[in-house]
């Protein structure tokens, strides 16, 4: 119930809230899109953005492919919330938009979730290059997003259960090695 956090040595009870959007990417299950084409989804809050930038964020996604076989491409209307895409292109819209903006804070809460495995593994490859230099803070319930992580904390029941590297944790044979276990495949040993 104690502490602070600092974002570049300032903490950030004393940063003015419009400064700290400006420093925060964020990547939600739960997508937020507005009514507007999907250029303007992905550039959305940065004004004049060029194009080639939108293009390369949207490849970096995975998304311009969708994007190009759209009658309209770019200017496609995407709908109230992003009413006429898929979950999983709404998820990809909204990574770049996080590419895009390349902010020194990423925050992804469950970022994938809506996604296949294998546009995933192409995702997280993007994102680990985005992340790299950054503050990167990652929510996932499956694993293997957060396998490479310089830390990784364990919360259960709304405290901090274990903390440590993947290989920590899993020699730890605590909580975290068994949620490994069960999404590879292996066998729980009851405690």
């Amino acid at each position: 119930t104690s502490g602070s956090i600092l974002l570049e040595g300032a903490d950030i009870r004393q940063v003015r809230v419009e400064d700290l959007r400006r420093q925060i990417a964020l990547v939600s299950q739960d997508v937020y899109l507005f009514h507007g084409t999907i250029r303007e989804n992905i550039a959305y809050g940065l004004n004049d953005c060029p194009m080639e930038h939108i293009i390369k964020a949207a490849k970096k996604a995975q998304l311009h492919d969708f994007i190009q076989s759209l009658p309209d491409g770019y200017e496609s209307i995407v709908g109230e919330r992003g009413i006429k895409l898929s979950g999983g292109q709404r998820q990809r819209l909204s990574i770049a938009r996080a590419i895009l903006k390349n902010a020194p804070v990423l925050i992804l809460d469950e970022a994938t979730s809506a996604v296949d495995t294998e546009t995933e593994r192409a995702i997280q490859q993007n994102l680990s290059r985005l992340a790299q230099g950054k503050t990167a803070i990652i929510i996932a319930h499956r694993l293997s997003t957060i396998r490479h992580a310089d830390n990784i904390i364990v919360i259960k029941e709304g405290r901090i259960a274990e903390q440590g590297t993947h290989d920590e944790l899993l020699r730890l044979n605590g909580e975290y090695a068994d949620l490994w276990k069960v999404q590879v495949g292996e066998q729980v040993v009851e405690r």
